[in-house]
């Protein structure tokens, strides 16, 4: 950030959500409908773009203020609900063009110049994502729920010493589990051709850990696909059954959603103010 980019001291900042052409239902359906910090949203126009914005306290969203917000959960997930939200009722209504977590501006001019400056760019893929959703594909390998499903217990001998029986116990978990990821990175590998002629691009993600990883077992493949409108049921008939025979492996269909995974943010890095 530059020292002319500073905020002053109490100064609001314009946060910007989406960007949608000009004109489109989104400018009034969202129109006062509350943003970040409960602040109305509101529109920037310039030429046949409009950015979908809400006033910011510098306070919190200047470089510091960014800083400590992505440093507290919290209030990151708080952030982060409220930006998906928005962009999820703009969608609604029109194609937009998602932007990354805290785009910041420092007010409402300075998004005009980027509009005007992104405008080819943006207009290209308004035209891309119109009429189109992301739906997601997700894969879990459960070697656990894998032995429930067939009831197999881990192979030992009777008669072996305790020594013995546990490493045989050991092998059998290990072949388990082996076997639970194999066939889960063959049901991956099928679902391309599935979709094929149903999805119109793809996007492989890194598969979710941690926090993130809620669901059961472990999560081997995390992709995007757009897919249009009318074909969205197509898509999920498509990827109906594929693992329902296979133990200890989960299919989740997710969405549909505004496409975040096919629409390229600004040039600026999270956070980043202008």
């Amino acid at each position: 950030m530059t020292e002319e980019a500073v905020p002053a001291a109490g100064q609001e900042m314009s946060y910007v959500y989406a960007v949608c052409r000009a004109g489109t239902p989104v400018e009034t359906a969202l129109a006062g409908q509350p943003g970040l910090e409960g602040a109305p949203l509101r529109t920037v126009r310039a030429g046949e773009l409009a950015a979908l914005v809400s006033s910011v306290p510098s306070v919190s969203y200047g470089t510091e203020g960014v800083k400590a917000q992505m440093e507290d959960l919290d209030r990151l997930e708080v952030l982060a609900r409220t930006h998906h939200a928005v962009v999820e009722a703009a969608y609604g209504h029109a194609a937009v063009l998602p932007m990354r977590l805290v785009t910041v501006y420092l007010d409402d001019g300075r998004v005009g110049e980027m509009l005007g400056a992104r405008a080819p760019e943006f207009s290209a893929l308004l035209a891309r994502l119109e009429g189109h959703v992301e739906l997601g594909v997700k894969i879990y390998a459960d070697p656990r729920e894998a032995v429930s499903v067939t009831g197999r217990a881990p192979e030992t001998d009777t008669a072996a010493s305790p020594g013995r029986a546990y490493l045989q116990r050991r092998r059998s978990q290990q072949r388990n589990h082996r076997e639970t990821y194999r066939a889960a990175g063959s049901v991956a590998a099928e679902v391309p051709a599935r979709v094929d002629g149903i999805a119109r691009a793809h996007v492989a993600h890194r598969p979710q850990q941690g926090d993130l990883a809620q669901a059961a077992g472990e999560n081997i493949l995390n992709d995007a696909y757009l897919v249009q409108d009318a074909q969205a049921d197509a898509f999920r008939a498509a990827l109906a059954g594929l693992a329902d025979d296979v133990p200890g492996v989960r299919v989740e269909i997710t969405g549909p959603w505004a496409p975040y995974s096919f629409a390229t943010p600004p040039a600026a890095a999270e956070g980043d103010t202008r």
